[in-house]
């Protein structure tokens, strides 16, 4: 069978740890057997990325911002606990994530990825929630300082990435006919906070007669009352949230539906440039299992469907039909080999016990994806 060619290389970004095993673990199974896969490649493992001074970070960030789709293994942020098990390292490394989505000024999009054999912990809920996190500022670029007797925070945001935010969020509202919620807590903050409910107001004024002709709504709310009124939902509407909300309550939807191992992800930039990753980590638990000759039941879904975004979306940009289709049929592939019971360890307790799911470890669950494909 001929390879699926490619004309644009996609911007490979590589990370750590166990999502690194799996990482060309998919390639080697799943891609490089039907696509002649182009990619631009920077490696942003943490032993890399200190001994470029973390310039990699943003090699890579520019690079998506010039060939416009880039796809994301999960990283080590250290912390203190790392600096120990990482001695080599001469700093505590900023998030490449916040980096990334510095430079770039976008949006983070993440969807949970559903199956029927899986119910949500919420049980009203019916349809994904999407969260749309906003991508600059907040604790993430913050100033600290610690003195005897208190601890002190600074941070900022810029008006123009409040504005790109909303109108990302508006223009994803339309482009998949959702209602938009966003919240805030402006009656506590009420000139940070403040400032984005405005911008939000304003900015929605271009885009209320959209929203009519397709029966959606702009809902604006307080943060405390849009966690208690998103529990009682539905779904199926899009959460847009401040930057650390967005973290939080990001891995309290995924939670909620199954798993974070279960959650799309993609950067939005405003002006077209897409960064797709799973929205877990690094998997450190299984991953010192794996080094110690274990073969760990990690679920490698979300890194999977990184893959097929980012393939996907270069094949519309490119007008590829047949690397678009390609993508839509490994996901299909990875579902249906969820739906025919064979999962990893993190999802089999959450199937109904009549479901008979069978447990395997990666390689054999991307095996069987393999043999679906």
């Amino acid at each position: 069978m001929p390879k699926i060619p490619m004309t644009t290389p996609i911007v490979e970004i590589d990370g750590d740890e166990m999502t690194r095993v799996l990482w060309q673990l998919i390639k080697d199974e799943l891609l490089l057997p039907f696509i002649d896969l182009k990619t631009e490649y920077y490696d942003l493992g943490l032993e890399y990325r200190n001994e470029t001074k973390d310039k990699v970070t943003t090699d890579a960030a520019n690079a998506i911002k010039k060939h416009g789709v880039g796809v994301k293994c999960a990283t080590i942020t250290p912390n203190k606990q790392r600096m120990e098990e990482y001695p080599q390292l001469t700093e505590m490394w900023k998030s490449p994530n916040a980096t990334i989505r510095s430079i770039l000024d976008g949006t983070v999009f993440r969807t949970p990825i559903i199956i029927d054999c899986i119910k949500p912990t919420v049980r009203t809920w019916e349809k994904p929630i999407t969260i749309a996190r906003h991508a600059y500022g907040d604790v993430y670029m913050a100033t600290e300082h610690k003195t005897d007797d208190a601890v002190w925070l600074t941070q900022h945001n810029k008006m123009s990435s409040i504005q790109s935010f909303a109108r990302s969020c508006f223009e994803y509202a339309i482009e998949s006919k959702q209602d938009l919620w966003f919240s805030t807590k402006d009656t506590i903050s009420k000139i940070y906070d403040g400032e984005f409910k405005a911008i939000f107001e304003d900015e929605y004024e271009n885009y209320k007669d959209r929203f009519e002709s397709l029966g959606i709504e702009y809902f604006y709310t307080l943060i405390d009352d849009a966690v208690a009124r998103v529990v009682r939902s539905k779904g199926g509407f899009i959460w847009a949230c401040k930057n650390y909300d967005g973290d939080v309550m990001s891995d309290m939807v995924s939670s909620a539906f199954g798993s974070l191992a279960m959650m799309t992800s993609v950067l939005v930039s405003p002006d077209g440039k897409f960064a797709f990753e799973a929205a877990h980590g690094t998997v450190t638990r299984h991953y010192y299992r794996y080094k110690d000759g274990q073969k760990p039941s990690t679920n490698p879904i979300a890194t999977i469907f990184a893959w097929t975004g980012a393939l996907r979306k270069r094949g519309e940009l490119d007008g590829n039909k047949e690397l678009a289709e390609f993508a839509n049929r490994l996901e299909e592939a990875s579902l249906r080999t969820l739906k025919d019971g064979i999962m990893t360890a993190d999802l089999a307790p959450l199937t109904d016990p009549d479901f008979n799911a069978r447990v395997v470890d990666s390689w054999e669950f991307i095996g069987a994806i393999a043999k679906k494909v």
